[in-house]
């Protein structure tokens, strides 16, 4: 859970400061800093917890059974 609230941090930082230097608003530059970072949060929560079944079933079909 910290690397998902880190990556938000990050996230949160670099939408507000993109939305700010393409529109010169603070009001679009705070508004992509909480819709699209907070989205993508979500979503990246989830995507990390699909890899870790795919790695785990990966490892699983990779060790050999006892004979």
């Amino acid at each position: 859970m910290n690397k998902t609230l880190s990556f938000a941090i990050l996230h949160f930082a670099v939408a507000f400061t993109l939305g700010y230097l393409f529109t010169g608003s603070l009001l679009v530059g705070g508004a992509l800093a909480l819709i699209e970072p907070a989205s993508n949060t979500v979503v990246f929560h989830f995507h990390e917890k699909v890899w870790k079944q795919i790695e785990a079933r990966r490892a699983a079909k990779a060790t050999p059974l006892p004979a």
